[in-house]
């Protein structure tokens, strides 16, 4: 089976932990093409191929933070969720809150895991790099939008 590039798309607010995230992804083990967006209105219509994203590549993987500018993190959850062409994307919260409210509602809207942020960076960096295992070496990722939608 070979290696293909896994297409992530990070929806991050914080220019600081886009740049963690970013770094924690880099790695010779694998390859990924990560697209970055600030709030959740241009993650919606970068995932809906709206605007400036009309070819916009379909991302295998969304990782969001909950608490967004403009759209909440939430909002996009949801929209992703009632979508045909997008609900199969596996969605993973990485958020600053340990709210069991928070993560309870996230679950609730069919998030596929939640990540709570580590306060320092070497947990952080190990933290990402876990998720990134799993969603690249271990866990089945549902086929190709294409596909998928046939």
């Amino acid at each position: 089976m070979s290696e293909r590039s896994i297409g992530i798309l990070l929806v991050e607010d914080n220019p600081a932990d886009v740049h963690l995230t970013l770094t924690a992804l880099r790695d010779a083990r694998s390859s990924s093409e990560v697209h970055v967006v600030a709030d959740g209105e241009e993650a919606l219509a970068f995932l809906k191929r709206e605007g400036t994203h009309a070819k916009a590549p379909r991302p295998d993987l969304v990782f969001l933070d909950l608490n967004l500018p403009k759209v909440d993190g939430y909002q996009v959850l949801a929209a992703m969720k009632a979508d045909p062409v997008l609900r199969r994307i596996p969605v993973v919260a990485i958020s600053g809150s340990k709210s069991e409210i928070d993560i309870a509602r996230a679950y609730d809207e069919q998030i596929s895991a939640y990540l709570v942020k580590p306060p320092g960076v070497n947990e952080y960096f190990a933290a990402i790099r876990s998720l990134k295992e799993l969603w690249f070496h271990a866990a089945a990722l549902p086929p190709g939008h294409e596909a998928a939608s046939s």
